[in-house]
């Protein structure tokens, strides 16, 4: 080989060796912490940088992305004396390369930590249920004082999160029971309700129907109290145009007493008072009628005793008179109208004495 081109290989490979140490080419979202000499020197930013070969040397490469950091179960004791494993998620961004290198040795390890204390801090002044139901505050808490101490780090904690709890297996079946009891008594709640509804419902529907029964019986009483009204008024009207005689008032009255043992709820009869003056004034009034047809009577059996006369062969017939049986006619119809008219003078009679009492009830026409 030619001596000559020894020393050049040698001079070319000494110049890409110093180019090689010379230039940095930092990636996107990456930040380079450069020494000179054990020094701090400078960051580097994303791009095409240049250093000193040998004299500078790259300490720490950071990633300034936002990044995610979840934390083992830790062991935290509740104001109630109960033991508690809290899971937390942290996210946090460095911010300032340099106090993230030099400021702190292991960053996630120092977070991680002051997460845990603080956790034993703030939950430690809780109960299980202000645990359970206050991780909004207990986030809010967490997020305040790491910003505070992981501000002269060089990090910026966006978030923390608990992500579980984990009470004690003799808590979780504690608090099984009293959700399960929990529903239980809404589900009972909710049943008492229904029914309670259902039966204001259903007394209020019978109510009214009640109220609709009633008003219809009241209405039904009142048209058929005016109608027996009218037609009571009517037959006393009717009595008073016609001057009914008393006689036939009295034979009436004698007729309607037998109607009154009649009834199935009648146990034993009470007779009136009036029943002799009643007795008496038919009795009158048949005797009077007997005596006008005696003389008729005698004279016929007397002729039918004295036999047929001389100059006739035939036997005698038997005459009736058409008068007398007209009359009978006559006077049984004539019973029967009085009779009529005598129950009618009883009812008008009656609704007269109802009338009577009542205020302001105008007096009807032949009172």
């Amino acid at each position: 080989m030619d001596p000559v081109v020894i020393p050049i290989l040698v001079a070319a490979i000494v110049v890409v060796f110093l180019v090689a140490a010379t230039v940095r080419i930092v990636p996107q979202a990456r930040r380079y912490n450069i020494e000179r000499f054990g020094r701090y020197r400078r960051t580097l930013q994303p791009g095409l940088n240049f250093v000193l070969p040998v004299a500078d040397r790259v300490n720490t490469k950071l990633d300034v992305r936002e990044q995610v950091y979840s934390s083992d179960p830790k062991p935290v004791i509740t104001e109630d004396n109960l033991v508690v494993n809290i899971d937390t998620v942290l996210y946090y961004q460095i911010t300032d390369p340099r106090a993230a290198a030099y400021e702190v040795a292991d960053y996630l390890q120092a977070i991680d930590q002051l997460t845990v204390t603080t956790l034993r801090n703030v939950i430690g002044s809780m109960d299980l249920e202000g645990t359970l139901t206050s991780r909004e505050e207990i986030n809010a808490r967490l997020r305040a004082v790491l910003d505070d101490a992981t501000g002269k780090w060089g990090i910026r904690v966006n978030r923390v999160e608990i992500k579980a709890i984990d009470p004690p297996n003799t808590i979780k079946e504690a608090m099984e029971k009293q959700m399960r009891a929990e529903r239980d008594k809404r589900a009972a709640i909710l049943h008492a309700e229904g029914e309670r509804q259902a039966k204001i419902l259903t007394a209020e529907g019978t109510k009214q129907k009640d109220i609709l029964e009633a008003q219809g019986t009241q209405q039904a009483m009142i048209l058929r109290a005016d109608g027996e009204s009218k037609a009571v008024e009517l037959v006393f009207q009717s009595v008073h145009r016609n001057n009914a005689d008393p006689k036939v008032l009295a034979y009436k009255y004698l007729e309607t007493l037998p109607h009154l043992a009649k009834s199935e709820n009648n146990t034993f009869w009470v007779i009136p008072g009036e029943l002799t003056e009643a007795v008496r004034t038919v009795t009158s009034a048949f005797a009077d009628q007997s005596s006008a047809g005696a003389p008729v009577s005698a004279q016929r059996e007397e002729e039918a005793r004295e036999g047929p006369s001389e100059g006739e062969g035939a036997a005698p017939e038997l005459e009736t008179d058409p008068t007398l049986a007209l009359d009978a006619v006559a006077a049984a119809d004539e019973a029967a109208k009085q009779a009529a008219a005598a129950v009618s003078d009883a009812k008008a009679e009656a609704e007269a004495a109802g009338e009577a009492q009542l205020p302001g009830r105008r007096p009807a026409a032949g009172d």
